[in-house]
């Protein structure tokens, strides 16, 4: 009788494309090949990122209208609705006292050399004034705008931009709830079809994941050599200039990932840690590798129902909702950077300013689109509050934000699956088998 090979586990796969990723990415840069990495190796980054955006707006306005469309009243989508927006909202202010409390002890802008300071700012001027443009063309619209794009003019031009995700949840919300109020036959046959397109595209994302150790290597080579420009001397040099910044961040978020989520898990859901971490693993390295929540979407749907019992009612419509909503790591990213900006160009900001920091990033949070790079130009508009801060100084952290954004958009994937298994719990929709 021949015995069947044991096939590696996805995460494992992903792990070993990622150590070696970082690898090569280390030697590209002692070597000086950033063309051959930049023309033959980050292609294969790229499409894997292509492919997973790809299916994100399908995934999402399916899912949905499958997930609402099961619900038997609209209070069960109002009351599961406002527990999810309540649960995102606490964890987002956590995470920014969190950064907060750890950027005024640690004083990570004072062991920064005047001359990283200047290279640095003068390095991505160019850059800067981009984030710049953007965040004043958000900045100058009206207090409503944010209300006014959440409706869609046209939902096959919102579904052509992974950007416009909240317009297609909109659309999605509304077409699942209009399915739930006509008689039941005449929903049938909408509820059939979109039924079975949701396992088509459950399916294509196996498909694409078999992809994911090649694609996460390629993502993870070109790092370093894009961070140096393949100049090793100044790579260590940001290395030692920003190095205790992105240690302030990172321990930031290590404790929402090991002390706040575990709390809210164990407390909330009734999930040990333990179980929760592995379910979510390889989720948590594909959001390390691709820096997109959106991107990571349809493996985060999988693993929180296939592994944590989370039902398909409750994680349609809580996690792409935590996707475009809820960026618990990267609003301590910006809190911690708004700070250190200002502890390196010498301002104080006191109590009140701190306060407005914390209140501008997470209604910030709440319209950051779940793309790479996002972050900065929300962290563009809290500087803006703040005149006497260089928005220049926003060169200061481009060098090493590339790292810090793998970082942080995996703390948003995990708050994202911690919010949907307190619902599921909450509601009777967790399957304990």
């Amino acid at each position: 009788m021949v015995k069947k090979r044991k096939s590696i586990p996805l995460h494992w796969q992903i792990i070993i494309g990622l150590v070696l990723g970082l690898i090569y990415s280390l030697l590209a840069t002692i070597k000086g090949w950033t063309d051959f990495t930049s023309d033959w190796i980050s292609p294969f980054g790229v499409i894997f990122i292509n492919a997973l955006k790809l299916i994100a707006v399908p995934l999402v306005l399916v899912s949905l209208i499958v997930g609402i469309s099961s619900m038997n009243n609209i209070k069960t989508l109002g009351k599961m609705g406002g527990k999810s927006i309540t649960l995102y909202l606490i964890t987002t202010v956590i995470a920014i006292s969190v950064g907060l409390g750890l950027v005024n002890v640690i004083k990570p802008g004072k062991f920064i050399e005047e001359k990283t300071r200047v290279r640095l700012v003068n390095k991505y001027t160019d850059k800067t004034s981009v984030k710049v443009k953007v965040a004043n063309e958000t900045k100058d619209d009206g207090p409503l705008q944010p209300l006014v794009d959440l409706v869609p003019s046209n939902i096959f031009k919102s579904s052509s931009d992974n950007k416009n995700m909240l317009q297609v949840i909109f659309f999605a919300v509304l077409f699942g709830v209009s399915m739930v109020l006509i008689p039941e036959n005449k929903a049938a046959p909408a509820k059939a079809f979109f039924e079975s397109i949701n396992e088509i595209i459950l399916k294509i994302v196996d498909v694409i994941m078999l992809y994911a150790p090649i694609g996460v290597f390629a993502l993870l080579a070109g790092v370093l050599v894009q961070v140096s420009e393949g100049n090793i001397s100044f790579a260590i040099e940001i290395l030692k200039g920003l190095g205790v910044y992105s240690i302030t961040v990172i321990l930031g978020l290590a404790i929402m990932v090991f002390l706040i989520y575990p709390l809210m898990i164990r407390r909330l859901a009734k999930i040990k840690f333990k179980r929760f971490l592995k379910a979510i693993s390889p989720a948590q390295l594909l959001a390390f590798s691709t820096s997109s929540s959106a991107a990571t979407l349809p493996l985060t749907m999988e693993r929180v129902e296939e592994h944590l019992g989370v039902s398909k009612k409750v994680s349609s419509f809580v996690l792409p909702l935590g996707a475009t909503i809820n960026m618990d790591g990267t609003s301590l990213y910006q809190g911690v950077a708004a700070i250190f900006i200002a502890q390196c160009f010498n301002v104080d900001l006191g109590l009140m300013d701190q306060l407005t920091i914390l209140m501008t990033a997470t209604l910030a949070s709440i319209g950051s689109a779940a793309v790479p790079g996002a972050g900065l130009v929300m962290l563009t508009i809290v500087l803006g509050l703040f005149p006497q801060i260089p928005i220049e100084g926003i060169g200061l952290i481009f060098a090493v934000d590339r790292i810090l954004d793998m970082c942080r958009t995996t703390v948003n994937v995990t708050g994202d699956a911690t919010i949907a298994s307190i619902i599921a719990f909450s509601e009777n929709e967790m399957d304990e088998q």
